[in-house]
């Protein structure tokens, strides 16, 4: 049994206010603020937001695998995100180490399998089509089905080799056995990204959607291509995937500009761009969103309630009596900030987004 504790005067992205008390893991109680009663009260003086717990659906937090590996909750509940998903580190070979390892984190993660067996072993995982061994990734997805919440292939150059578009049309079949939907990352080519979208399908997720390299998602113009509106009206998903190398300013503001929006914004965190940048965190990514002129409420939804609805766990997305308590405590602060893009471009914030505190399966931690 844990003790009855109460977030009292805690904001929406409404901003209404309310006090929200947890029981036994458990959202309980969702009453005016001021009026919650628990054993322990942590008064937030209505200067803190809440929302349900922050989900990054492009992480890499499997730390054996250098460069691109990180500790669960060094990216997780730290930083104010309570639910990773591990985006292609470890493919059939090592997925049942993540399983494990995952069971030793406070953050919920969830994870796409590399289509590759080899995973992030070596970071040209698509450069031999030998690796891509369809019997070992079913045994994998069968043996590991609550985990896995899809499959994922990085389809740019310097990891398939000479082998082009060639992995994703395997990556579609793998797809279509296992009835799971692709992220797929995008970046310098051959292939021709126009090759790309034509192979993605309703629930794809598109991540590095706002990445500035030649052969990104947007003419010169700065129109977004054809195939790319093709591909939103079937209902393929874009994903931010900030990283070392996949996120524009220019790119961003061309598709806010053109009306292409995100679906959910995500990190691509991992140790090396924690410490020295460009990511930092979930937060700092975000404040690039309000910076670029979206309101509040778009931000946090889309790693909120866009994700929870793409990973078809609403629960995640929501704040509701009776759900286990996962939520993120932030404020917005009016301080100047500096921020960099993948491309070395800064620019200068006049808010920025600061995590206070999570809630992670009921439990409370301040940040």
């Amino acid at each position: 049994m844990t003790a009855r504790f109460v977030l009292q005067n805690v904001k929406m992205t409404d901003e209404t206010a309310a006090d929200i008390v947890v029981e036994n893991k458990k959202i309980v109680e969702i009453a005016p603020p001021g009026a919650g009663v628990g054993e322990k009260i942590i008064d937030f003086k209505n200067k803190v937001y809440v929302s349900s717990g922050w989900i990054d659906m492009h992480v890499h937090a499997f730390p054996e695998f250098d460069p691109y590996g990180d500790d669960i909750d060094e990216i997780g509940y730290k930083l104010g995100v309570t639910t990773i998903i591990d985006a292609g580190s470890t493919g059939a070979d090592r997925i049942h180490d993540l399983v494990s390892n995952s069971k030793k984190a406070k953050t919920n993660l969830f994870a796409f399998l590399n289509i590759s067996r080899i995973g992030l072993k070596q970071i040209d995982e698509l450069s031999d089509l030998s690796w891509l061994d369809e019997q070992e990734l079913r045994n994998a997805v069968k043996e590991n089905k609550d985990f896995i919440v899809g499959l994922k292939a990085r389809i740019s150059k310097s990891v398939v080799g000479p082998n082009g578009v060639e992995p994703l049309k395997i990556a579609r079949k793998f797809s279509k056995e296992t009835d799971l939907p692709l992220m797929v990352h995008i970046g310098s080519g051959p292939p021709d990204i126009n090759d790309v979208l034509d192979l993605l399908e309703k629930n794809d997720v598109i991540t590095h959607y706002l990445n500035g390299k030649a052969n990104n998602l947007f003419e010169e113009s700065g129109k977004p291509l054809p195939k790319l509106l093709k591909a939103i009206e079937r209902g393929v998903h874009l994903d931010v995937g900030h990283g070392n190398a996949s996120f524009s300013f220019q790119t961003a503001e061309q598709a806010k500009e053109n009306g292409i929006h995100f679906d959910t914004i995500s990190t691509d965190i991992y140790r090396k761009n924690r410490i020295h940048g460009p990511v930092y965190s979930m937060a700092n990514v975000l404040t690039k969103f309000l910076y670029l002129g979206y309101s509040l409420k778009e931000v946090i939804d889309a790693v909120t309630v866009s994700a929870a609805q793409w990973l078809k766990k609403p629960a995640l997305g929501r704040i509701l009596s009776g759900d286990i308590a996962n939520l993120t405590l932030f404020s917005v602060e009016d301080e100047a900030v500096t921020l960099l893009d993948s491309e070395g471009e800064e620019r200068k914030a006049e808010q920025r987004i600061v995590v206070k505190g999570v809630v992670i399966n009921g439990e409370y931690i301040e940040c």
